[in-house]
């Protein structure tokens, strides 16, 4: 009896173990059932049943395990579900795994695994599925080599050009049916080798050859990013895959029922999806949309043209706006003699299916081996990198050409006479002396008409108002928004504002910036509106108008101040906001009363929210914005004290490739920009960066950059911080009543994370995406080296440029 009962605790307790152990590999002898699971090793992912979407059918997959919603990853039985919950998971004894389901045991799914002994079936901490023989390391079968709708770090999107195995992208039908759609990645090896995505057995998009950094036509991979590219090309297989540099970080590519695709970054703290990259989708993304030698640029209409030297094929269908005939040739070539080479900039390579290769020449070589052939009609170098390598011959019509901000060279043949008459139209020439004397004479002529135009256009803009002034920018707004389907400001009535304010009493004032003085109002539905007027003696205050209705209009973020409308009316002019009744950050941090009311909670909040908002501005706005005025007074806080990004009057848009800019006119607030911004002119999101850093190191100490002093040196605060930093006694950096509140973790991280933010050259500085990370992940930071900043007695000469340590353009209600 006592042995009976010792058994059956027995069987409990290993019961209960069994329950509490993840297990992430099965044999022979297991099998899981609708309801069990596998759990990878670090329970990153799992394996089981789920039903998609609003449907009700069963299929076998794999998911993050402690995401929500639920995001699969792949799927195994896609194009035969499981109506019940009969569905089993098991290892046959030949190595194959297999999907059943029934009464009768239906196969679903199988593998179709190579025959081996003693098989294993294993969940990676990857998302990898795979099938090896026991105690041995290398992979017999692995659900990398056939992909969904994701792309996971580590998997391959190619051809095996030893086995055949061909390893392709296809999107579910839809979310709720996994079964493959329409859409098909797949890198089409045919010449050199190059991405596709095609909708049924019809070319889509085209990504371009892979040009030594990413492919053509797609911009460049900055290399701080977590995300990392890999093209391989060789004897054995060609593919694209790619790494994350912190394995602590969720990554994955996923193509949509659509058939766009979308690169996502799992972000803990705001328990969501983050879209790290998109592909960029307008009118020239359609495959070969302009024809055989057509070239296509978004931003021309219409967007198809020839390329010089050719022609439609059909005008009257090129009129008409059908441009699949594409272009001809305007004038035939006279191989050998009398042809040339005319070079196209700033474009993505045609289509390289029909083309001929070599990795290791140079573009002289490349010239030389076209030159002579004369079937070539067209050079490029295939990489970017070392300064152009490898060699890239077209022998028929070029296709797919179009404009891209980070294009590449390509060499076209052209009859001789074609490139004469593009240069004879580009710079005018003269073998006469009396040419050259008249076109001294015009020229001079022109200069002095150009300079006496703009004299007088500079005395007529002196002359006039600010008003008058705004008027103009108002009428350039107009018309902009009437282009701008996403331009949704109000314009309210001077009356209407007017009422709101009590007529703009005193009492309802709530400061004054350099734009002018703002007013609390209260419209006539009940919302508490901020009224900004531009100040008649305030010539800034114009740009800044300008600059507001430009970007805050097109920006949506719950961590950046919501313009609300305008009013342009008689000689007032007005930007009407959200109000915010906590007003701004620095009313509160710097405040000896008010900064007990902010623990240190509220302050990580306050941090997390500025992250937010800049992330926006920097990477998934429809522009990427700099805002370049980044500080505590431009931080606006709402009822909730959540954070509002604020002031865009500085604030410039950079193009989808640019990364920086310069200018002779430095503007923005000492302590917050900068040094390659405040002595060279030159900014970038990184001067954000900067700016934050330094905010982050307020919002931890309670003090400011500007003016602080400390008994034990002559340090600012940035050079405080680091002092205490090396010293290792980071945390008395922390306002002593925030002690109590304070997890030392955070505040640790967070001052650690601020002196990275304010490294002396941008390069050294994370991107706003990197900090957003670095917060969200509790992984090894790197060292930051010492911080840029300067003594009171080592402030640069900015005489000659536009800095005050309140700067004129504060927008923000107080």
């Amino acid at each position: 009896m006592e042995a009976l009962y010792n058994l059956v605790l027995f069987c409990v307790l290993f019961s209960i173990l069994a329950t509490c152990t993840v297990q992430d590999t099965i044999t022979v002898d297991q099998v899981i059932r609708d309801g069990d699971t596998l759990v990878s090793a670090s329970e990153i992912y799992e394996l089981g049943f789920f039903s998609p979407g609003r449907s009700t059918n069963r299929f076998m997959g794999i998911w993050y395990k402690n995401i929500s919603p639920q995001t699969v990853v792949w799927v195994a039985n896609r194009e035969t579900p499981i109506t019940d919950l009969s569905g089993v998971f098991r290892v046959a004894t030949n190595g194959s795994l297999l999907v059943i389901a029934g009464s009768n045991k239906t196969t679903v799914w199988s593998s179709e695994t190579p025959t081996t002994i003693n098989p294993v079936a294993q969940l990676l901490d990857s998302g990898n599925l795979v099938v090896r023989r026991n105690g041995e390391e290398s992979f017999i079968w692995q659900s990398f080599d056939y992909p969904g709708d994701t792309f996971l770090p580590g998997m391959k999107l190619g051809k095996d050009l030893v086995s055949g195995l061909d390893r392709r992208w296809r999107p579910w039908k839809s979310l709720d049916d996994p079964s493959p759609g329409e859409f098909e990645g797949l890198m089409d090896t045919n010449g050199f080798p190059q991405v596709f995505i095609h909708h049924g057995s019809v070319p889509l998009t085209r990504s371009g050859p892979w040009n030594g950094n990413t492919f053509s036509g797609n911009p460049s991979h900055s290399p701080s990013s977590p995300i990392n590219l890999k093209f391989v090309f060789d004897d054995k297989e060609v593919y694209f895959m790619f790494t994350i540099a912190n394995n602590s970080l969720l990554s994955r590519a996923y193509m949509n029922p659509e058939g766009y695709f979308l690169h996502m970054i799992w972000v803990d703290r705001s328990h969501q999806w983050f879209t790290y990259w998109q592909q960029y989708i307008n009118i020239c993304t359609r495959f070969g949309l302009c024809g055989p030698n057509g070239w296509c640029n978004p931003d021309n209409s219409p967007s198809c043209s020839c390329m010089e030297g050719f022609e439609p094929r059909q005008p009257a269908d090129w009129s008409a706006s059908d441009w699949s005939s594409g272009c001809q040739r305007r004038t035939p070539l006279e191989c050998p003699k009398g042809d040339g080479f005319r070079v196209f900039k700033n474009i993505k390579l045609p289509d390289t299916r029909r083309s001929w290769y070599n990795r290791s020449m140079t573009l002289d070589e490349c010239m030389s081996t076209c030159k002579s052939n004369c079937s070539c009609i067209a050079y490029a170098n295939i990489e970017i990198t070392r300064g152009g390598t490898g060699c890239l011959l077209w022998f028929d019509d070029l296709v797919d050409v179009r404009t891209v901000e980070e294009g590449q060279d390509l060499y076209v043949r052209m009859s001789q006479s074609d490139i004469t008459i593009n240069e004879s139209t580009s710079k005018p020439s003269y073998n006469k002396k009396r040419g050259i004397i008249i076109a001294a004479v015009s020229i001079s002529s022109c200069l002095v008409t150009i300079i006496l135009i703009l004299v007088i256009v500079y005395a007529w803009n002196k002359k006039k108002t600010p008003d008058e002034r705004i008027k103009i920018v108002d009428e350039e707004y107009n018309k902009q928004s009437q282009h701008d389907d996403d331009m949704e400001l109000s314009y309210f009535s001077l009356v209407e504002i007017s009422m709101s304010t009590k007529d703009f009493s005193n009492d309802k004032k709530l400061g004054q910036g350099g734009f002018g003085p703002v007013y609390m109002g209260v419209l006539d539905d009940g919302r508490e509106i901020a009224v900004k007027k531009l100040s008649k003696t305030s010539r800034q205050g114009v740009n800044e108008f300008r600059n507001e209705l430009k970007f805050i209009a097109k920006l949506q973020h719950r961590n950046l101040v919501k313009l609300l409308g305008y009013c342009n009316e008689g000689d007032e002019s007005m930007l009407i906001y959200e109000y915010m009744p906590n007003k701004s950050l620095d009313l509160f941090i710097f405040d000896k009363i008010r900064s007990l009311t902010l623990d240190w909670s509220n302050r990580f909040h306050i941090i997390n929210g500025i992250i937010r908002g800049l992330l926006y501005l920097h990477h998934d706005s429809r522009f990427k914005i700099v805002h370049r005025d980044l500080k505590a007074s431009n931080i606006l806080l709402d009822v909730d004290m959540n954070p509002k990004i604020s002031d865009f009057g500085l604030a410039r848009m950079f193009r989808d490739q640019e990364n920086e800019a310069n200018t002779n006119r430095v503007v923005g607030t000492l302590g917050y920009i900068a040094p390659e911004y405040a002595i060279d002119g030159t900014y970038s999101e990184k001067s954000d960066v900067f700016s934050f850093g330094v905010l982050v190191l307020e919002i931890v100490s309670g003090k400011t950059n500007r003016g602080f002093s400390c008994q034990m040196d002559d340090d600012n605060l940035l050079a405080h911080a680091w002092r205490l930093y090396e010293e290792g006694k980071a945390l008395e950096l922390l306002g002593a009543y925030m002690r109590d509140s304070c997890v030392d973790s955070q505040v640790l991280r967070s001052i650690h994370i601020g002196l990275l933010c304010v490294q002396h050259h941008a390069k050294d500085r994370p991107t706003m995406l990197s900090v957003a990370l670095m917060f969200d992940q509790d992984c090894a930071l790197p060292a930051p080296k010492q911080p840029a900043f300067f003594s009171e007695g080592t402030i640069p000469n900015v005489n000659q440029i536009s800095i005050s340590e309140v700067t004129m353009t504060t927008l923000e209600p107080r």
